[in-house]
């Protein structure tokens, strides 16, 4: 794969060509965006149609979007679709009508913390329409009548998302999840799908043990769809890991929030590969309120599932605003998080359990020239060591991971050192 820098400018050049396009939770702008990650992965696909029940929910009608503006008398255009795809309430109910500045107000969104900015607002699941605007645009309007015009349709149609799978060694899954719903917002989560395409890429150049599969859906009702769809084999048993990548490339501290379980495997991978790393971080508990990580973890599937971020939603101020636009994220830092995301990985898919074939006494590993193949090597205690460790803790209950975090060795060391004990015929998988 190419150099992470080169890797960064790739990913910001993504973002900034999904920008501009009108995502919402179903409609052409998500079949749009699909097409372009199609550029860089296969993608099988899947159309859902509207009043298919899943689980406790109902896939609603499409929402559709050809233009929409205010116009002030002299027909000029104070609020533009056209500029932005925020200035419109999403799924907002088509509306043709003129009326006085006082009735449009009901309509109309702001910040008037943030004058400049203009918000992101929505209302999939109740009939409404509206604008979204900066506050200073809003205090310039002088009173009069304005034309206000929204050409949009929800019709019957379907929910669309897209699966990619990276083959693994074994069926057993790991899942990767994004949301392709939000509208013009590059953090979120344009920046998880960037830093998930290039993942895949990634994974793709390897021969990975796990079978990782990539979901890209809109938000809540894409996962619950999903799952609705999968609660067997998939969700029933084969996904073993997951995680759920959002707010990828702001310039914070990389964050996990653990799964539900709070001691899955991905759980205690990422943990131990964040404090290694000594890149500034935190972890923070589960809860049933964020990305669809809730959904993945709702306690009737409980699957392994965290999740990855900078900043975490609603903890920056560009957040669901239109600041949140293609200056706000940097290749550094999407690059960053793939790193953490490979690094993370790299250590799932090669912790194993080993058992020990001369667990009494220490096994003679001079005569197994195990010695002299770590002579010369700058780390070559550590080398010795993390065999030590590895003999020692094969014992059938013990993983990698657990020989990692208990030595303070790094993971990487422990596993070449259980490649060496396996390949002399020392050790055998347990797993």
């Amino acid at each position: 794969m190419a150099p992470m820098t080169s890797v960064g400018e790739e990913m910001h050049a993504l973002v900034e060509r999904l920008y501009p396009l009108c995502r919402s939770i179903t409609g052409d702008g998500v079949r749009a965006t699909l097409e372009i990650v199609g550029e860089y992965l296969p993608l099988q696909v899947h159309e859902v149609p509207t009043g298919t029940e899943v689980l406790d929910w109902t896939i609603p009608q499409e929402w559709n979007i050809r233009d929409a503006y205010v116009a002030d008398a002299a027909g000029k255009r104070v609020v533009d679709f056209a500029a932005s795809s925020l200035h419109v309430l999403g799924y907002s109910v088509p509306v043709a009508a003129t009326m006085p500045l006082a009735e449009l107000r009901e309509h109309l969104h702001t910040l008037p913390d943030h004058p400049s900015w203009v918000p992101y607002r929505t209302s999939y699941w109740t009939p409404a329409w509206g604008f979204c605007l900066a506050q200073e645009t809003l205090d310039a309007l002088p009173d009069g009548e304005y034309e206000v015009r929204i050409d949009s349709t929800l019709a019957d149609g379907h929910l669309t998302y897209a699966e990619h799978m990276v083959p693994g060694q074994v069926a057993d899954e790991v899942i990767v999840s994004c949301h392709v719903c939000h509208p013009s917002l590059a953090n979120d989560n344009l920046a998880g799908i960037a830093v998930a395409v290039f993942l895949a890429r990634a994974l793709a150049e390897q021969k990975p043990y796990y079978t990782y599969r990539f979901l890209f859906a809109p938000g809540t009702i894409g996962a619950i769809t999903w799952l609705a769809r999968n609660a067997e084999p998939r969700a029933g048993g084969r996904v073993k890991h997951g995680l759920v990548l959002a707010c990828a490339g702001d310039p914070g501290r990389l964050t996990y929030k653990r799964s539900r379980r709070g001691d899955a495997q991905i759980d205690r991978v990422m943990r131990h590969v964040l404090a290694a790393s000594e890149r500034p971080h935190r972890i923070t508990e589960f809860s049933p309120y964020g990305y669809d990580e809730r959904q993945f973890c709702s306690p009737g599937f409980d699957l392994g599932v965290g999740s990855l971020s900078r900043t975490p939603y609603a903890e920056y101020p560009e957040y669901h605003t239109s600041a949140d636009n293609p200056d706000f994220v940097s290749p550094e830092a999407m690059a960053d998080t793939l790193g953490v995301c490979r690094e993370a990985f790299a250590v799932l898919d090669r912790d194993r359990r080993y058992v020990n074939l001369s667990p009494y006494g220490e096994p003679q590993l001079g005569r197994r020239g195990l010695y002299d193949s770590l002579g010369g090597r700058s780390d070559a205690k550590q080398a010795q060591m993390a065999m030590l460790w590895v003999l020692n803790l094969s014992d059938g209950e013990h993983s990698l991971l657990d020989v990692a975090e208990r030595s303070g060795l790094p993971f990487d060391t422990v596993a070449v050192a259980a490649d060496a004990l396996h390949e002399a015929g020392l050790i055998k998988e347990g797993r």
